[in-house]
């Protein structure tokens, strides 16, 4: 990623930034208003695209700013029965870092794995791709603006009461 590991884990998991290069999300929130997630918190994410009818809660089980976050779905979100995913950051360089993103799900019904799991991996294959390179581009274009906002706004929540969930 073309900004270091900070800004990049700012820009994924700070809703105001997401919303701006996100396009697996048309909308994600942490409940109880949070500006990001912490360890323990849940999100509801809603779809995007042609992935706007799916809509999962996960609820953070790590989240390590600026090295790691980690999610598993609360419930169930067709097709998904199970769903869980985490990212490690790593400096590279002064301005530069790699994110490392590694999920793992289930399908179901259970009937139909054998025709859906294949179909879900792809597409959440290219989908995953796609995210993560606008991911890269916003950076290209805005990781100074979210730097100079870390700056300003003092950033590094790390739990519930931190980030103003009472």
């Amino acid at each position: 990623m073309p900004a270091s590991l900070d800004v990049v884990f700012d820009a994924f998991h700070y809703h105001q930034w997401r919303a701006r290069w996100d396009s697996l999300v048309s909308a994600t929130h942490v409940v109880g208003g949070a500006p990001c997630p912490y360890k323990g918190a849940v999100t509801e994410n809603a779809g995007a695209g042609m992935l706007r009818s799916l809509s999962m809660r996960t609820q953070f089980v790590s989240y390590d700013r600026p090295h790691v976050a980690a999610a598993a779905m609360v419930g169930q979100a067709f097709p998904f029965t199970q769903w869980a995913a985490s990212m490690r950051h790593r400096a590279t360089a002064p301005q530069e870092s790699v994110l490392v993103y590694t999920y793992t799900f289930e399908v179901g019904p259970a009937a139909l794995r054998w025709l859906l799991g294949p179909l879900v991996a792809l597409v959440f294959a290219q989908q995953t791709r796609r995210r993560f390179a606008r991911l890269q581009n916003f950076l290209a274009l805005h990781a100074e603006e979210v730097r100079l906002w870390q700056q300003r706004d003092t950033v590094a929540p790390t739990h519930g009461a931190e980030a103003g969930v009472a």
